[in-house]
């Protein structure tokens, strides 16, 4: 059998200028020296007679398709190695890197609270985590650059293995003084006429217009804001409703403006949170361990905090 006529380490080097994008900033987290980087990536380039980037001083580096394809396999290349050499070494205790994704409105009410508990159980694991919408999370997780993604369990590909941490029924946000905040449920129908706030994060924002579309009502959307805390301060200053999943523990926007939850009286049915991968992906140990944890620690209040005050 041939032996390989590359190093771990150029692999490593390759990823880093991958991830990096340019060759200063790769060589700036590596310690090493950009002239010595370079050389590294040639060489690799030279062992495998294939080019891998494109450099481009005012651009930095882009990958070719032959190296989008050898990042792949050098992450997991790199991957097998680490646990190899954890278990030979006899160390029980987890340590290295955990790169978590997660759902850009649903990260401000669950993501702390996973963090912080999983950290006091794994000390020497370094979580890295980056939020974003669920194609790009799963594109994340195609291109290897996160082991995991907490997401919603909306359209999923059939390519994504997963596992149901919590569950989280939908719920109406009005300002506090809003002439329906005395009841105790609303109907969606009595919000046709209103102006919506609408968070514009796919998929979540087609499955709440198919929510009201399964109940006959046409929303009037007047704002798509990005982020929950601006569709809740919209709300708050009585410029529209809201629709959301996730709940937060305060009745209060940033800007001191006070909001209540109301129940929904349509029988809109729960949303699953799933924590996923991809199915041909077998999870490295830290991966596992936090998915184990989301499990055992799915009940646990930190998840999904109620408000203090609710209609």
């Amino acid at each position: 059998m041939n032996r390989p006529n590359f190093t771990l380490r150029q692999l490593e080097y390759f990823v880093a200028i991958a991830q990096a994008g340019t060759l200063t900033e790769a060589a700036l987290q590596l310690h090493v020296s950009q002239p010595g980087l370079s050389q590294s990536l040639t060489d690799l380039e030279h062992a495998l007679d294939a080019r891998l980037t494109v450099r481009r001083k005012a651009r930095g580096v882009t990958l070719t398709p032959a190296g989008a394809e050898l990042l792949r396999q050098a992450r997991e290349i790199l991957r097998i190695t680490e646990e190899m050499s954890q278990l030979a070494s006899g160390r029980k205790e987890l340590t290295g890197v955990l790169s978590l994704g997660c759902y850009v409105t649903l990260a401000p009410t669950i993501l702390p609270g996973l963090l912080q508990g999983f950290a006091a159980l794994h000390p020497h694991v370094n979580i890295n985590f980056v939020e974003g919408d669920q194609d790009e999370l799963e594109h994340k997780l195609h291109r290897g650059e996160i082991d995991l993604a907490i997401v919603y369990d909306l359209a999923v590909r059939p390519d994504m293995a997963h596992e149901v941490i919590d569950s989280m029924r939908p719920y109406i946000l009005l300002p506090a003084d809003h002439r329906l905040a005395g009841r105790h449920t609303i109907s969606l129908h009595d919000l046709e006429d209103e102006p919506m706030v609408l968070p514009s994060v796919p998929p979540g924002e087609n499955n709440t217009l198919r929510m009201f579309e399964q109940f006959g009502v046409s929303p009037d959307v007047r704002y798509r804001p990005r982020t929950m805390e601006l569709a809740r301060s919209l709300v708050g200053r009585g410029m529209g409703y809201a629709l959301f999943v996730q709940h937060t523990a305060n009745d209060r926007t940033y800007e001191g403006n006070p909001v209540v939850n109301m129940d929904i009286e349509e029988p809109v049915g729960d949303l699953n949170v799933h924590v996923s991968w991809l199915k041909h992906v077998r999870l490295n140990r830290r991966a596992q361990a936090f998915v184990d944890f989301c499990l055992e620690r799915g009940q646990a209040p930190y998840l999904h905090p109620r408000a203090s005050s609710q209609a």
